[in-house]
């Protein structure tokens, strides 16, 4: 029964270690795809512990999961875990627990999801109100034209992409600056960015007293607009960015001396003014690596018990 218990102290070292190590680091903001790769492994190892925690939790509680979980394995193997002999109400509430919480997650995984349609929803039919379409027009153009007095760009996702722009906007941004737009947020289409902020929101409302989700869910906000910034400086200049940058967030208020929302946006246009040295391709593979293996460690916690077994 020792194997759940030691499931779940690493589940709570990677959920505490894992999160300052990052922070501590000086190559997420250098990196941001593979610091968007490390958390998400980092996220998936500490789920992957619970799961694994509480799948055995339940086969130590209940004969019949054993049965089922163990069907095809050697009495050896079995016997390696000891499951049977430390049973109880220990490994039964430990189980339930763990199962309410996967549960719990995926309710707010759903509710997140639908909220966003929500939105969509709310947005497209918006869209139609404020730019209907004239006679003989086709419906689900690339791009849509709202006249509006602040600059502003987003990307409306669906089966038919588009992106919206205001008038205060296209006045506004001079040059290539409009395509760096379009770039920034085909970045965030293309590595549907969405589904990301979406899994870091659920697990960061679904439970406020675990810091590494909330910690997950900022991390995602921040660093999926540097990957969009990135995609767009690597086509049109981190100038024509940061300019377009300005441009469309200067009437927000952003660069006065006490910015509140998008307080973020000064840090990324001095990043891309002034961009950090990107680590070298063997760096990031390594890095890529080693955050690749931080998920398999709980498996190999699992199964070593039963490799050792058989061998």
């Amino acid at each position: 029964m020792m194997v759940p218990v030691a499931l779940l102290l690493l589940g709570a070292l990677t959920a505490f270690v894992a999160p300052r190590l990052l922070a501590r680091a000086d190559w997420p903001d250098r990196e941001p795809v593979v610091a968007l790769w490390a958390w998400q492994c980092v996220v998936a190892a500490v789920l992957l512990c619970c799961a694994l925690s509480m799948t055995l939790s339940a086969a130590a509680a209940w004969q019949a999961v054993r049965g089922h979980l163990f069907a095809p394995a050697p009495r050896p193997v079995v016997e390696a875990y000891a499951l049977g002999a430390a049973g109880g109400p220990w490994a039964a509430a430990t189980a339930v627990a763990l199962a309410l919480a996967g549960v719990w997650s995926g309710a707010m995984l759903v509710r997140e999801v639908v909220r966003a349609r929500a939105r969509h929803s709310r947005r497209r039919a918006e869209l139609l109100l404020r730019a209907p379409l004239l006679p003989g027009e086709e419906p689900g153009g690339p791009l849509v034209v709202l006249e509006g007095e602040r600059p502003d760009a987003w990307w409306l996702s669906g089966s038919a992409p588009r992106l919206v722009i205001t008038t205060a906007a296209l006045r506004r941004l001079k040059g290539r600056q409009l395509d760096a737009v379009v770039a920034h947020e085909q970045g965030h289409a293309q590595a549907r960015h969405d589904w990301l902020l979406h899994c870091s929101a659920a697990l960061a409302y679904g439970f406020p007293q675990v810091p590494v989700f909330a910690a997950f869910r900022d991390e995602m906000h921040r660093l999926v607009e540097l990957a969009a910034d990135d995609m767009a400086s690597r086509r049109f200049g981190r100038l024509t960015t940061a300019l377009a940058l300005v441009e469309l967030n200067e009437c927000r208020g952003v660069f006065g001396p006490s910015p509140a929302a998008h307080a973020h946006v000064p840090e990324r246009v001095h990043r891309l003014l002034t961009p950090p040295a990107r680590l070298t391709t063997a760096h990031r593979l390594r890095l890529t690596a080693v955050a690749a293996l931080v998920p398999v460690v709980p498996l190999l916690v699992a199964f070593v018990p039963g490799l050792r077994a058989l061998g």
